[in-house]
């Protein structure tokens, strides 16, 4: 049973007094541009029908609409397809959730993967006698040097696996636009294997 503010004449759009009473429709007025209403005490009032007033009776059942914002997966698992390397534009468009609500949950995993990123970078490629061993980052960079590609160039990007290794992969650029390399890297056994040519070609 609709609830209308007080007054004699209701318009939607100027409601000001605080008391609400409830009313029941009672057919139009005369001239049908109105609709007739009655208090519990049969007082009678008026509502202009109004464009307004028909477009909101007209809309969908509030029903139908969402009444929960809640993620439909769990915050893990969120968390861990963000660790297998799945975008947060993927898991909003398939969850029905906002990037906003992902990225309360994606720091850590951030943090993670940048840490991943920095331990594979440390590893020891390169061990010559008298001279400190030389990590993967400055074996890749004295490799890109003599092609004008400095570090600022590079994007690295690193997804987990089920078995806990993790690939790592380099974006740099190249005659043909962008080249790729990627690495298999073992945080436990501190391992780095090469899966394509460029990541053999860089070590």
């Amino acid at each position: 049973m609709p609830r209308w503010h007080t007054s004699q004449r209701i318009g939607l759009s100027s409601v000001t007094l605080s008391t609400v009473t409830e009313l029941r429709i009672n057919g139009r007025s005369e001239d049908g541009l109105s609709l007739n209403l009655l208090d519990a005490d049969g007082k009678e009032f008026s509502v202009r029908i109004s464009d307004t007033l028909r477009s909101t009776i007209n809309q969908p059942r509030l029903a139908s609409v969402p009444q929960s914002d809640e993620p439909k997966i769990s915050i893990a698992e969120i968390q861990r397809r963000l660790r297998a390397g799945e975008s947060m534009e993927v898991l909003s468009r398939e969850n029905s959730i906002s990037i906003e609500k992902i990225e309360r949950f994606s720091g850590p995993i951030l943090q993670e993967r940048v840490y991943i990123i920095d331990q594979a970078q440390q590893i020891a490629i390169r061990k010559e006698s008298g001279r400190d061993p030389v990590g993967l980052l400055g074996v890749v960079i004295s490799r890109l040097a003599p092609r004008n590609i400095d570090s600022a160039q590079l994007e690295w990007n690193t997804w987990r696996h089920e078995d806990g290794t993790w690939t790592l992969e380099l974006h740099y650029p190249n005659s043909s636009g962008r080249g790729k390399a990627q690495w298999n890297f073992d945080p436990t056994r501190r391992t780095l294997n090469s899966l394509d040519e460029n990541a053999r070609w860089m070590m």
